[in-house]
């Protein structure tokens, strides 16, 4: 491959891309106005609602005489339908877990709560005597309904552990303990929204790749290619990299436009870095779904339709919709869902760089994006250039 060709055809795009104003707008204008409409609109609303709850749980009451009040703790929780209970056996690891966005909560039953409810029992007028213990409760900063709903759920297992049915609000021995509640009550349903707006902006990569191809194969462009020394090769690298360079240009977008209404992700520069890399991979995904929709596509407005069978799912499964039961099964097939999941444990929940579960959705989105190149390459060469 000559790269003095390569670059001559990635001039030609990104120039015709800059010329082309519905083009240009989509690109580039597009994910600024997106930033800006949502962070408005949405910076100070919360909302939603979910299923269930993955709560991980460890229970240092398990010694002394009066063990079976930590146990019918343990019981309520469990038997609530919105809980699903992860025992843990030391807290480094129920911290790592909830870190990486594993678990929504995580919960510590303190040496000695038994013994706390036993005393108040033993002089329930008297809190001077009370034995006080605190249950430490970590709730997940990057899932909005855990926040809002999980610190109120633990309350009620825990009156009704004390007083069963017949739960009321006085003075308990027991109180909650919520540092990281205090902390992430202060984000706005734009906070939870914007790493998914990063996938979706990028997502219209596909339906100008479509678009493109079809149009330089309708108007003989790519007949005329042929005729010259550029390889088929040389010309699908170019497309893969001019729109590589739009998918930086647009994170960058973005990000200048979340940073103008007041945003500001949990991460450092490393974590920025990190946007960008994964949208260059994500940028793959775009190019190889762009390639199969412009082979079955007869002229580009047929492109613009197909392509959308492409972005469609992704934009509803994969960005910052709500998602629960059946749908969050489906998102696991969607490359822009992995992209949101990363985004979210390093804006969100402040995760380092460093963090395992990021660089499986990166690794999940390269190695889909070479393999929709590939065949996308394969389908062109063979039925999309007739």
């Amino acid at each position: 491959m000559n790269l003095r060709r390569i670059l001559a055809l990635i001039n030609k795009d990104l120039k015709k891309t800059t010329r082309e104003p519905a083009v240009l707008f989509l690109l580039l204008v597009f994910p600024i106005v997106l930033t800006f409409v949502f962070g408005l609109a949405f910076g100070g609303i919360g909302g939603g609602a979910t299923t269930s709850f993955d709560v991980g749980l460890l229970n240092l009451d398990v010694t002394g005489p009066n063990t079976e009040w930590s146990d019918s703790f343990v019981n309520n929780l469990t038997s609530s339908e919105v809980f699903v209970i992860q025992e843990f056996t030391d807290n480094i690891t129920g911290q790592a877990a909830l870190q990486q966005g594993n678990l929504d909560a995580f919960i510590i039953i303190p040496e000695g709560f038994g013994d706390s409810i036993e005393s108040y029992y033993g002089s329930p007028f008297d809190p001077s005597v009370w034995t006080n213990t605190t249950i430490n409760l970590y709730v997940d900063s990057g899932s909005m309904m855990a926040v809002s709903a999980v610190p109120s759920l633990v309350q009620k297992a825990l009156m009704e552990t004390i007083f069963g049915s017949e739960s009321m609000l006085i003075g308990l021995p027991v109180e909650i303990d919520s540092p990281a509640l205090v902390e992430s009550s202060t984000l706005s349903q734009w906070d939870f929204m914007a790493p998914g707006i990063f996938a979706f902006a990028a997502i219209f990569l596909t339906m100008i790749v479509a678009q493109s191809m079809t149009y330089e194969r309708d108007e003989g462009l790519l007949k005329r290619l042929r005729t010259t020394p550029v390889s088929s090769a040389e010309y699908m690298v170019s497309q893969t990299l001019s729109n590589m360079v739009i998918a930086v240009v647009q994170v960058a977008l973005v990000l200048a436009s979340a940073f103008a209404i007041g945003y500001r992700p949990a991460t450092g520069p490393a974590g920025i870095g990190f946007a960008f890399l994964i949208a260059l991979a994500y940028s793959l995904v775009a190019v190889g779904f762009g390639l199969i929709a412009a082979t079955i596509s007869k002229s580009a407005d047929v492109a613009t339709g197909i392509s959308f069978v492409f972005i469609m799912p992704q934009m509803f499964f994969g960005t910052f919709m709500p998602l629960g039961g059946a749908t969050e099964v489906i998102a696991k097939f969607m490359p822009s869902k992995y992209i949101t999941d990363a985004l979210t444990t390093l804006f969100l929940r402040g995760a380092p760089v460093t963090s395992t579960i990021i660089w499986f959705d990166f690794a999940v989105v390269s190695i889909l994006g070479i393999a929709l190149i590939l065949v996308g390459i394969a389908l062109f060469e063979r039925f999309g250039t007739k």
